[in-house]
């Protein structure tokens, strides 16, 4: 059975919500597990219905507009998180690596490659999860001079085995998942975890393309899909 990770997007101590990656339009969030967009208690709800794993995106962090990383701190004691913290480089991979069970590098915020490798060097693999931030079906970066396809083979140099495919653009739309993106990493497809806009008849496909893992906000959040 594929595994349906929920997502928290934090901004200013609450859950928020919104579509496309467009940060400054995102309000608290409404969700089935919780009265309020308080994240330790929406984390209580979605661990009382079977979740173990969570994933946080700090946008706080991302936006270096503050942090909200007292309360990932909490919920970490609850459900073990998946943390997106806007990572920039091995120093900050190492501060926050007390704070969740598993650390994403982004490529939205990744200085360099070197700092990649470095990473990879220093760091257990499988506390390690490099998402590769997708926006109108390019690689999206601050940093890094490269298409989807070179970095693509720096993830195979490496040998990453936690690759989050998240296709920016589709967050929050429910439209369902970025086949385009998908088939450019089908070869990757054992280490894939799929994000970006899902549905229940998105998710059943993937899962009968053998995908394992997707990430799912609010179409969990709204109650039409339920965590297993």
């Amino acid at each position: 059975m594929i595994k349906k990770i929920p997502v928290l997007d934090l901004k200013d101590g609450q859950a928020v919500s919104g579509k496309s990656g467009l940060r400054d339009t995102y309000q608290p969030l409404q969700t089935v597990f919780a009265p309020s967009a308080n994240p330790v208690e929406i984390a209580q709800g979605l661990k009382l219905n079977g979740a173990d794993e969570l994933y946080i995106a700090d946008l706080d962090l991302i936006e270096s507009n503050g942090h909200n990383i007292n309360d990932i701190k909490m919920v970490n004691t609850i459900i073990p998180v998946i943390l997106d913290a806007g990572v920039k480089n091995a120093e900050g991979f190492s501060f926050f690596l007390d704070y969740a069970f598993k650390l994403i590098v982004p490529t939205e915020t990744l200085e360099s490659l070197d700092e990649l490798y470095e990473i990879f060097e220093k760091y257990p693999k499988e506390r390690i999860i490099i998402s590769v931030d997708v926006k109108d079906n390019e690689l999206f970066c601050k940093n890094l001079d490269l298409t989807l396809k070179e970095f693509k083979e720096v993830l195979v140099d490496i040998g990453a085995s936690q690759i989050i495919l998240l296709d920016i653009s589709s967050v929050g739309t429910n439209n369902g998942y970025n086949k385009e993106l998908l088939d450019e990493f089908k070869d990757l497809k054992d280490c894939l975890i799929i994000g970006g806009g899902l549905n229940k008849e998105s998710i059943d496909e993937l899962e009968r393309l053998g995908i394992k893992k997707v990430l799912v906000g609010t179409s969990l959040h709204s109650g039409e899909i339920s965590i297993i």
